[in-house]
């Protein structure tokens, strides 16, 4: 992956600033795509290493902003190498609460804005002899979920069929799997003026089969891994990094 490019959304705060950061700690050029020009601007000014971190301000919805940072991307190094489709937005309320503007909007952002990433990045990533990779983010609400989530769930749920779609039209060329993150503590992954040390007890932790509650690096990880060539069988995939929180019946 070294001296080639990444295209990473809502890539400025929280875990997609994790991935943004580990991938261009791992000699790739990443742009971002984030509606947060304030954290665009800190995580730009937090980054002193030898490869590029560029900043595209929008949002992963906007065809132009993505058709943007996909075209810059494939000029920055050796080319384009993998797109990440990390931005989300959520709205948890009641159904009967729930406008229908507010529907479309999530649905814009997590899953359009995935089919956008997809679409303008396909025709660079397609190549035989040295295949590209699309990672997308769903979330394990995606197979479980709580009340008032529907907007959110559905979106993420629309992420899994997606990606196997996306695998098999673009494949053996490009490889597209997803990671569905569990509880993710980002609170000190946010720009300055919002970041704090999570607040955690015992009992979040204890949840979680692996013992603790994720961090943000957990997903970087991930999606390292699955765009790399030690990857190179596994597509059409949903990997769940929970901490096994999902596997656990719980008996009230």
């Amino acid at each position: 992956m070294n001296n080639r490019s990444v295209v990473v959304t809502g890539g400025a705060q929280g875990i997609g600033k994790a991935i943004s950061l580990r991938l261009a700690h791992a000699g790739m050029h990443v742009v971002v795509i984030d509606v947060d020009e304030r954290a665009g601007s800190e995580l730009l000014g937090h980054w002193a290493g030898q490869s590029e971190i560029r900043f595209v301000h929008g949002s992963a919805g906007d065809p132009a902003v993505v058709e943007q940072a996909v075209a810059l991307a494939s000029e920055l190094g050796d080319g384009l190498h993998a797109v990440v489709g990390n931005a989300g937005v959520s709205r948890f309320k009641p159904l009967h609460d729930l406008q229908l503007d507010e529907w479309e909007a999530v649905l814009r952002v997590n899953l359009t804005g995935a089919f956008l990433l997809a679409r303008a990045a396909a025709p660079y990533l397609d190549d035989t002899n040295k295949p590209g990779a699309i990672v997308l983010m769903a979330s394990s609400r995606a197979l479980m979920s709580e009340a008032d989530t529907e907007a959110y769930s559905a979106s993420k749920g629309g992420i899994v069929a997606l990606t196997h779609s996306l695998a098999i039209s673009l494949g053996p060329g490009v490889r597209v799997n997803c990671v569905s993150p569990g509880w993710i503590a980002t609170d000190d992954w946010q720009r300055a003026d919002k970041r704090h040390a999570p607040e955690l007890s015992a009992q979040d932790h204890a949840q979680h089969p692996a013992g603790r509650v994720g961090k943000p690096e957990d997903i970087a990880a991930m999606v390292q891994y699955l765009i790399s060539a030690d990857a190179a069988f596994i597509t059409g995939q949903n990997l769940v990094v929970d901490g096994g929180m999902t596997r656990k019946m719980i008996y009230v």
